[in-house]
């Protein structure tokens, strides 16, 4: 348990003015925090940064990605059509200039910027673009080598939601969708959606997720796995050059040695923080706190495909048997917030009408017996090894879980796994009952609920949906929300879907985290984003900060 000084008490004060405050507002109150003014004048050309990550990437390929430890490196490598704004309000320019769409929302057409070239040399331009969709979309494809997983989530698969793409001269390429999508033109942005070279991707074949071409500010020097992922500066780069010479992500497993290689200076910013943490890093003066705002949910999802867990009397059992509240305190240390619904509190679209599921063994074990489990059951809980953005302490957490359902007998056993392999376990749906989580990567409810629990997301192999819950009306409200442009319509839809969900309790959200980070002082211009991902193109290390080693 942390010791509560004033540091803490000042962070419980705010937490809840960060979850709960615009999305936009939460945004640019992080990013003004953390301003330094850098760009009065030109910094110094620094030659390494060094971030310090508690897991491995999975590949460097980003259209075959879903972790975010993988998209920490390829958003610096690859780049978008489209990206959003500094202030995170609104959608900008970047590999396409400009852009215009049909009064149906089918017809979509993107002119494109000229003189960018590949890291390996080649030329960017529309038959590039061209040819990385025609690879995303068409599973017959000679380079669709892999899941796709993200294509296959928010474009409802192979080719799905998009009919055609083509490229109408060098550097105008158009895109039509067989149905409208409201989030279109934001999906782009996403870094699962990085244009790479299609003369590295016919080069290295099925190896490119090793050996990653785009044309980012940084280019891919070397990966040793387990250890580290080194990139260089972008000599030709097309935009404003990158003041670092090189980036290394460096993988450090265990947490209290992220945090002693940043005190001693040998990494320069490090996430994957317990809260535990926060009084240690305030109180040394050379290193700076972020507390990135909750742009997330962690929860518990039920196999609904396996036995007991196809019982909904059961699955509410479950709800009422965990102490949410108990875990926030004193595994979160407060920095976190219980959830009720699968969307954070500071996204548009939230239902804050809903009534949470309250803490009440007696309840639970009451509908154990409704359900038919009087004696109750055993069952086994699936957790990851290392810590995710919304799990600081991910069998710390499953340790109180399991604590907390025995009290109404239910006997479990807890299974772990390393990340990479319990990613691929539970997307094939071998678990009973498992923690997962989900980061957002739009501002949109669509990439949560539709992402978490749409109907073609139920696949096992690539399944998204951890819960394999299918239902008519909430499959019908989903497609719906994502093809009307109505605002206001749509998140009507999405405060109906979310009642729907808690309804039927396919998942037990549990919390709301916000994520832990810090930095040396001598970092300056890093701006922690709500989506868990930034580029580091306007980061510079303040050689006048002397970093004490020992």
């Amino acid at each position: 348990m942390l010791n509560y000084n004033w540091h803490i008490r000042v962070i419980k004060l705010i937490i809840p003015v960060f979850i709960f405050m615009g999305m936009t507002g939460c945004f640019q109150e992080t990013s003004q925090k953390y301003e330094d003014d850098f760009r009065s004048v030109q910094p110094p050309q620094t030659k390494k940064l060094v971030f310090g990550l508690a897991n491995d990437s999975i590949t460097l390929d980003p259209a075959n990605a879903t972790d975010s430890e993988s998209f920490k490196v390829t958003v610096n490598i690859f780049e978008t059509l489209v990206e959003y704004k500094e202030d995170g309000n609104g959608i900008k320019p970047c590999l396409a200039t400009n852009w215009e769409v049909s009064e149906d929302g089918l017809t979509w057409i993107f002119y494109l910027r000229q003189g960018v070239r590949f890291h390996d040399g080649s030329p960017f331009d529309a038959y590039a673009v061209e040819f990385n969709f025609h690879r995303w979309m068409n599973s017959d494809h000679p380079y669709h080598t892999g899941k796709f997983y993200y294509w296959y989530y928010i474009f409802s698969g192979f080719p799905g939601l998009v009919k055609e793409v083509e490229a109408l001269s060098d550097y105008a390429v158009r895109i039509v969708l067989a149905k409208p999508y409201a989030p279109f033109l934001n999906i782009l942005a996403m870094p699962a959606f990085g244009i790479a070279s299609p003369r590295a991707i016919k080069k290295h074949g099925e190896k490119f997720s090793t050996s990653p071409v785009g044309t980012g500010p940084f280019s891919f020097k070397k990966w040793e796995k387990n250890h580290s992922i080194s990139l260089t500066a972008n000599k030709n780069y097309w935009g404003k050059f990158p003041y670092i010479d090189q980036l290394e992500f460096k993988v450090i497993p265990d947490k209290k040695d992220r945090l002693k290689e940043l005190e001693n200076g040998t990494v320069h910013i490090i996430d994957g923080l317990n809260p535990d943490d926060v009084v240690r890093i305030e109180k040394n003066p050379q290193l700076r706190l972020y507390l990135r705002p909750s742009f997330n949910v962690g929860f518990l999802a039920m196999n609904m495909r396996k036995k007991p867990f196809d019982n909904r009397k059961l699955r509410l059992a479950l709800s009422h048997a965990i102490n949410k509240d108990r875990i926030i305190e004193e595994v979160f240390n407060n920095l976190a917030k219980p959830a009720k619904n699968l969307i954070p509190p500071l996204l548009w679209g939230y239902n804050d009408d809903i009534q949470p599921y309250e803490y009440d063994p007696e309840k639970s074990k009451r509908l154990l017996r409704e359900a038919g489990y009087p004696l109750g059951f055993k069952t086994t809980l699936w957790v990851m090894a290392q810590p995710r953005p919304y799990f600081p302490d991910p069998c710390l957490i499953a340790h109180y879980i399991q604590r907390d359902l025995q009290h109404v007998n239910i006997d479990v056993e807890i299974k772990v796994f390393e990340w990479k392999t319990y990613l691929n376990k539970i997307k094939n749906g071998e678990h009973e009952i498992a923690l997962i989580g989900w980061t957002g990567d739009i501002r949109d409810p669509d990439n949560f609920l539709y992402t978490l629990l749409g109907p073609e997301n139920a696949q096992p192999g690539r399944a998204g949906n951890f819960s394999f819950y299918t239902d008519e009306e909430v499959d019908r409200l989903l497609t719906r929300a994502r093809q009307i442009f109505d605002l206001s319509f749509r998140k009507h839809l999405y405060r109906r879907l979310q009642e729907k969900i808690h309804e039927d309790v396919p998942v037990i959200p549990l919390v709301h985290s916000m994520p832990v980070l810090a930095a040396h002082r001598s970092v300056k211009g890093y701006r922690p984003l709500i989506t868990g991902i930034e580029s580091f193109d306007s980061v510079y290390i303040d050689t006048s900060t002397k970093i004490k080693t020992e």
